[in-house]
């Protein structure tokens, strides 16, 4: 039987910090994922985001959502080495300074902001170079945008016509304002966790990737996790741990990889015919997510991303431009520019995000729209409404049920609404007005009950789910703050699952922070 010091469950943006630096330190490292390696022109270019294979996507999908109508969610999440940073959109945000003070607040010590960002630092590699604020020689590559869409540019003025600030760091001391975003990528490529962590270690002896593997539990002898068993096909195949188990499988799997071992809530764990090994109510509770709205308007403009003849030949001069030389729009994240502001006076930070993107949107991407124009996402920051992730059955390649409970406080709904008709209102500036948009779904915005209808008939996740494995100083929580399971000695994890909160931001870069802390954890612990 292989024997390691540390298995890594997950090859996402937390598995491939914990991997990589855990193999660095000379650790004997295994890791497991259930995806492709993730290599190829699709997944290397950013702009082929919207044609990735399913392969590198799990595509799963929500339970009807009352908030929304009775409608079913997307949730798109990452397959294969680098996760949900192989298929993302790129943009490189920390969330906010409060969020992690919150975090320690809530009793998660040692997770202030003022603590995490030396994690944050140490991860990036930033082309502007080291300040207080950001690293210049990580692994993690962080550049600015060289040929954004000039709608995208259009955007931010339209932003500063309304007197809304602008701002060139959304990672540094102000988060409020509008601007276009750094992105995760290096010399015109996508840079994922796997690529800035795990492919620089590929072919060294303390280092196991193996692939196309789906975990089906952990092995927990007399309270301790020894072990892990996966299955490749109809076989399966047990591996030992001398050291820790970390699991990094993400916000929906980590849970269910958790519940299918026996750790989880007793009573949804029996019904499923699963020995209860440590009662746990907090695992798949507490589900977190962005909730989004999409402003959409059509133009007569081709300066935009768009369907058309026009479109098309302008798109295959860029491919092979970007094949060649690695420049060109085919560099874009799609999501090029943004900001942060507060829309409700109770806010302690910025509680509405939006994302500009220069081309119509329809059901993420997934539905063709014909013509050219641009799209405006709002999210919802910190929202109130709580989910759940629970067992649809027994085996791990099974798709968990996933309950995001969208829209089920109020509050949410009314700060998506402020959101909402802000979007409008920066549309209607100069420097957008001058491309003439038509809105797509015209309504009276200043009618509550209408506006509240079209929210409910189209908004949808902006994939940012948290929370099911939560960490706390609580007994009840999942982790403690050394992200060590409470009740299973030698189980760490290590992803989005474990925020007691969801932060202000896309969650890629706590993501991999939270990685490169649980590495370290993991390193004093075999050390004492």
């Amino acid at each position: 039987m292989d024997e390691f010091d540390v298995i890594v469950i997950g090859g996402g943006s937390g598995g491939s910090a914990v991997a990589g630096r855990l193999a660095e330190a000379g650790k004997s490292v295994c890791l497991l994922e259930a995806g492709p390696r993730n290599n190829t022109i699709l997944v290397k270019t950013p702009g082929f985001m919207p044609f990735l294979r399913q392969s590198s996507n799990y595509r799963y999908e929500t339970v009807p959502q009352k908030g929304l109508n009775g409608r079913t969610g997307y949730q798109p999440r990452g397959r294969g080495l680098g996760g949900s940073s192989a298929i993302n959109a790129m943009i490189y945000i920390r969330g906010n300074h409060w969020d992690y003070d919150n975090w320690a607040a809530l009793g998660c010590t040692g997770w202030s902001h003022d603590e995490v960002l030396p994690y944050f630092k140490r991860a990036e590699h930033n082309v502007r170079g080291e300040d207080p604020h950001h690293g210049g020689s990580g692994p993690l590559w962080v550049s600015d945008q060289k040929w954004p869409n000039p709608g995208s540019v259009a955007f931010v003025e339209a932003a500063a016509q309304l007197q809304l600030p602008r701002n060139s760091d959304f990672n540094g001391a102000e988060q409020a304002g509008f601007g276009l975003y750094q992105v995760t990528q290096k010399e015109g490529e996508r840079w994922s966790a796997a690529r800035a962590y795990v492919e620089p270690k590929r072919g060294s002896k303390n280092l196991d990737v193996r692939i196309g593997v789906s975990v089906q539990r952990l092995e927990i002898e007399d309270g301790r996790v020894t072990g892990v068993t996966y299955s490749v096909g109809d076989k399966q195949r047990t591996i030992r741990a001398r050291g820790a188990v970390v699991l990094s499988a993400g916000a929906f799997n980590s849970p269910q990889i958790m519940m299918l071992s026996g750790i989880g809530p007793g009573q949804d764990l029996k019904e499923h015919g699963i020995d209860v090994i440590v009662d746990k109510p907090a695992v798949g509770s507490d589900l977190q997510d962005h909730i989004d709205y999409v402003s959409s308007w059509q133009t007569e403009s081709t300066d935009l991303i768009g369907d058309s003849l026009a479109g098309t030949v302008r798109m295959a001069k860029a491919i092979i431009e970007h094949r060649r030389k690695r420049t060109g729009i085919m560099t874009t994240p799609y999501a090029e520019a943004g900001g942060f502001w507060t829309v409700m006076p109770d806010a302690p930070a910025p509680d509405v995000q939006w994302h500009f993107v220069p081309a119509m949107l329809e059901d993420h991407g997934r539905t063709k729209v014909k013509g050219h124009g641009f799209s405006l996402h709002a999210c919802v920051l910190r929202p109130e409404s709580r989910g759940t992730v629970r067992l649809d059955g027994r085996d791990a390649r099974q798709a968990p049920r996933i309950d995001p409970n969208f829209l089920d406080d109020e509050r949410d709904i009314a700060t998506l609404r402020a959101g909402v008709r802000l979007s409008h209102r920066i549309a209607s500036s100069p420097s957008l007005a001058k491309y003439e948009p038509q809105d797509r779904y015209p309504i009276d915005l200043d009618d509550d009950a209408a506006l509240d209808e079209l929210i409910r008939n189209r908004a949808d996740t902006v994939y940012h789910p948290v929370g099911t494995c939560r960490m706390g100083g609580d007994e009840a929580s999942v982790v403690d703050p050394t992200l060590k399971a409470r009740g299973i000695e030698g189980l760490y994890i290590a992803d989005a699952s474990v925020m007691p909160r969801l932060v202000s931001g896309n969650t890629n870069a706590p993501s991999i922070m939270i990685g490169e802390r649980c590495a370290d954890f993991v390193k004093d612990a075999l050390a004492a």
